[in-house]
């Protein structure tokens, strides 16, 4: 398995012989407004891309998206990728999909096949209380193929019993994680804080952990530095991946 963090929680993921692209936001920077009543208001994405969105699509073999909040998938990623590429989602989403032409639009309620690989679905909470609810749907994914590690991309969530659950239920190898703190000006965090990031590392002792989704959307507050820094003082550092935009990581 090999796995690249474009920006944000955008990865291309080479899984089990096959080339898949994560949540793709692909937006120039500054394309779209802050989102509204959330620190730090400049316009979004805050970063350039690593290349254009035509390099980083080149390849792709299949879509996975855990849903559709413009910083995971954008109008540039609805346009460049082919309509006919094999597109994973949660149900909620399909008729979206569908709508801005993808024939090969697949809801995953629980789980599917494709290519000799498991794609299976996960809850989370993208905050608490009505913030949550109003955010409401998203999901996470579990991959599992022969001769590959068992990887959990948990998605926009906070940790939680939904994701406790999952780390039971499928003992992942890797767990990709978004970070950042996300946040609006009331109410508490929206995706994982550092503090969440060490409460996953201690529930997932064996597991390698990567995190992403920082320093690209105006409402994401905690850095990589700053997480890397908290890491470090709870002896996780060499636990968890925090890569740069554009880079690689094998497992």
């Amino acid at each position: 398995m090999r796995l690249r963090l474009v920006r944000h929680a955008t990865l291309i993921l080479e899984y089990g012989r096959r080339r898949f692209i994560v949540d793709p936001m692909l937006d120039d920077a500054g394309a779209r407004p802050a989102i509204q009543n959330s620190p730090n208001p400049r316009n979004n994405p805050l970063v350039p891309l690593p290349e254009p969105p035509v390099d980083i699509v080149k390849d792709v073999e299949a879509i996975l998206v855990t849903h559709t909040h413009s910083d995971h998938w954008d109008e540039t990623a609805a346009r460049v990728l082919a309509k006919d590429l094999p597109f994973f989602g949660q149900v909620e989403d399909q008729d979206k999909f569908q709508s801005q032409g993808f024939t090969r639009a697949q809801p995953i309620p629980e789980s599917t096949m494709w290519e000799g690989i498991e794609i299976n679905r996960t809850n989370g909470r993208h905050g608490t209380g009505e913030i949550a609810k109003a955010l409401a749907p998203v999901s996470g994914f579990v991959l599992r193929a022969d001769g590959e590690p068992t990887l959990y991309i948990a998605g926009d969530t906070i940790w939680c019993e939904e994701v406790s659950e999952a780390l039971q239920r499928y003992q992942p190898d890797c767990i990709v994680v978004n970070a950042g703190g996300a946040r609006f000006l009331e109410g508490d965090p929206i995706t994982m804080t550092a503090d969440d990031v060490v409460a996953l590392c201690n529930a997932a002792p064996r597991a390698q952990v990567v995190a992403v989704h920082m320093e690209a959307i105006n409402h994401c507050l905690l850095t990589r530095s700053d997480l890397a820094f908290q890491l470090e003082a709870a002896r996780l550092g060499a636990r968890v991946a925090i890569p740069a935009d554009g880079e690689w990581i094998r497992r």
